[in-house]
């Protein structure tokens, strides 16, 4: 099992209304499974690819509503520490910290341009069991129209080092703020932040965006647009992979990448 450093993602679930619209939808999408659901534990159903977790899927708490939407959750030895961080950082706590049985401690927060991440103290439950395969959590990025705070914020909170892209002079890089943080080293980037530009409509808020890897983006783009998703962008070849950003059926965006399809060089990175 997999120990994840201080800051790092180690696990993502989502709040659906419709949880077995959501549950057809991924496994044809990303070929998950689904365990039985814990009633205990607001009928939270794991995910699993190859059998192995991968994610989550839980419907909104009885008399709530809540938008469909993935959430990512950050690694910390000590919850209630990282809650104060966030405080103290500018942050808002929404949620917790709540322990959860024998499992481990989460809490839900906001960082101060409005996305939402979860941060999470394992307990029996270490967070994912698989990454970076073909069906499981690979990457996210901070989408924010606010970069400076956000880069001021996520720095204080985890042990954060972080690398700015340099544009290579492309038209699909020219005016992109483009970051990368990172947990011991540029050698393991952790976490992207992308500057919103103009071509996001002002009513979508900022966000997090995670990518799942899948052996075919053009073919996972079909499965998905076939079952009612939309898809928002792409699919585009990039150095890191094909990719495309979606939205499945009942409105959370998510991101697909094959990162066995690769076109281009790395861009340049330096320390900030």
């Amino acid at each position: 099992m997999a120990e994840f450093s201080e800051g790092a993602p180690c696990w993502a679930d989502a709040m659906f209304t419709d949880v077995e619209a959501a549950k057809a939808f991924y496994g044809e999408v990303l070929g998950w499974t689904f365990g039985e659901a814990a009633s205990e534990y607001g009928n939270y159903t794991q995910a699993y690819s190859d059998g192995k977790a991968v994610a989550a899927v839980v419907p909104p708490m009885p008399g709530t509503e809540a938008p469909s939407q993935w959430c990512l959750y950050f690694a910390s030895p000590d919850a209630a520490a990282t809650a104060e961080k966030i405080r103290a950082a500018g942050g808002e706590v929404m949620m917790g910290p709540m322990q959860i049985g024998t499992y481990g401690t989460m809490l839900i927060a906001k960082e101060p341009s409005g996305a939402v991440f979860g941060v999470w103290q394992p307990g029996e439950h270490r967070g994912f069991e698989k990454m970076g395969e073909p069906g499981a959590y690979t990457w996210a990025e901070v989408f924010t129209r606010d970069p400076e705070r956000v880069d001021a914020f996520f720095p204080q909170v985890f042990p954060y080092g972080a690398q700015q892209m340099q544009p290579d002079g492309s038209p699909e890089e020219e005016g992109m703020d483009f970051r990368v943080y990172s947990a011991g080293g540029p050698e393991n980037p952790v976490l992207g932040r992308m500057a919103m530009g103009g071509d996001f409509p002002p009513e979508v808020p900022p966000y997090v965006q995670l990518y799942f890897s899948v052996p075919d983006c053009d073919e996972a783009v079909a499965k998905a647009q076939r079952l009612g998703g939309r898809l928002h962008f792409g699919p585009m070849d990039s150095p890191f992979g094909r990719f495309a950003a979606l939205a499945d059926q009942q409105g959370a965006a998510f991101a697909v990448i094959d990162t066995s399809t690769t076109q281009g060089g790395m861009p340049a990175m330096t320390d900030v």
